[in-house]
């Protein structure tokens, strides 16, 4: 396993593995059994980076979420867990009532359910502090120096280390960052966005936006982690749900445009010049890229796991990656 540190301040920065374990479905569509088998493995092979959400996963059976941070935190417990293990969790998308499907109706990030949703989080993971707190999506509604101020005092109060921030548009974030940096609080230091080797279009509304994917890495997201190299990005779906190497699992019309061949094209030569699956060939072009990238990894299975692990060791020639890179 290799490592990179996160976080600006030496307070709170930690050092993680560079492949992030997913937790989402852990608790539900996994069960418990399975779950512990497959954090077991990831942790024996020197995973440290574990991520989950206060929402996660609501819409497999009718809930408001918690499932995954609850077994987490028996996880745990019963493998006595402590701080060798980073848990990142989100709040804010956890819907207002029970729901089945992905709902508009959700907490939000005011002050009050910043302070009340990170307590709960606490409990069901057993921690004592949140090693890094996100903000799941954003809340125009709120105004967004409340939000800065409620996970700032989190901070200064030892209830919070990281906070990060997912599924914003850039301008906020670095507003956010701003207003946080004038008042002498902690910011967002880690950013979680969707980001894979194909190029997906942010011009299609979606629940959140009638503006386009705010969830998705565009070049104005890479041009800002360019430029503020402090910043931590993390990919989730890096894989696009197994669409890489699954006939069963066609991609979704977000990657209905030319420059989809040309890339899927690039992407089966390095795999067979490297021997490698393409899933591997992603990872491992996400973590060594020019602005690196910490891939967010999901697994169902151990075996699963085992493909994303060994991408870790694989390192792409300067002509595979020109390769992928120039691929258009």
């Amino acid at each position: 396993m290799r490592y990179r540190t996160i976080g600006l301040s030496p307070a709170t920065r930690r050092e993680v593995s560079v492949l992030s374990l997913g937790a989402m479905r852990f608790g539900t569509t996994t069960d418990e059994a399975t779950s512990f088998a497959i954090l077991d493995r990831y942790v024996e092979a020197g995973g440290t980076f574990v991520d989950t959400a206060n929402n996660y996963a609501y819409w497999v059976n009718g809930t408001q979420g918690g499932e995954s941070e609850a077994l987490l935190g028996r996880w745990r417990r019963d493998r006595g867990i402590g701080d060798e293990v980073v848990i990142a969790t989100k709040l804010g998308g956890r819907p207002a009532a029970p729901a089945g499907s992905l709902s508009r109706d959700i907490e939000g990030l005011s002050a009050k359910v910043i302070r009340e949703s990170s307590e709960r989080s606490r409990e069901r993971l057993g921690m004592d502090r949140l090693d890094l707190l996100y903000a799941h999506v954003e809340d125009p509604s709120v105004p967004l120096q409340e939000t800065v101020e409620a996970f700032g005092e989190l901070v200064a109060e030892g209830a919070v280390g990281l906070l990060g921030a997912s599924n914003h548009w850039s301008w906020r974030v670095e507003r956010a960052r701003h207003l946080a940096e004038a008042a002498g609080l902690a910011g967002y230091e880690v950013l979680q966005y969707h980001h894979t080797y194909l190029r997906q279009r942010t011009d299609l509304p979606t629940l959140r936006s009638p503006d386009g994917d705010l969830g998705v890495t565009s070049g104005d997201l890479l041009a800002y982690l360019r430029d503020d190299p402090g910043l931590t990005m993390v990919a989730y779906s890096p894989l696009l749900t197994g669409s890489y190497v699954r006939e069963d699992r066609p991609l979704g019309p977000e990657f209905d445009h030319p420059g989809t061949p040309s890339r899927r094209a690039a992407l089966k030569t390095v795999a067979e010049q490297t021997g490698a699956t393409a899933n591997q060939v992603v990872l491992a072009w996400l973590m060594g890229g020019e602005v690196p990238v910490l891939p967010l990894v999901g697994a169902s299975s151990v075996a699963q796991l085992e493909e994303s692990l060994a991408a870790v060791d694989l390192e792409l020639t300067p002509e595979q990656r020109a390769t992928l890179d120039t691929a258009r």
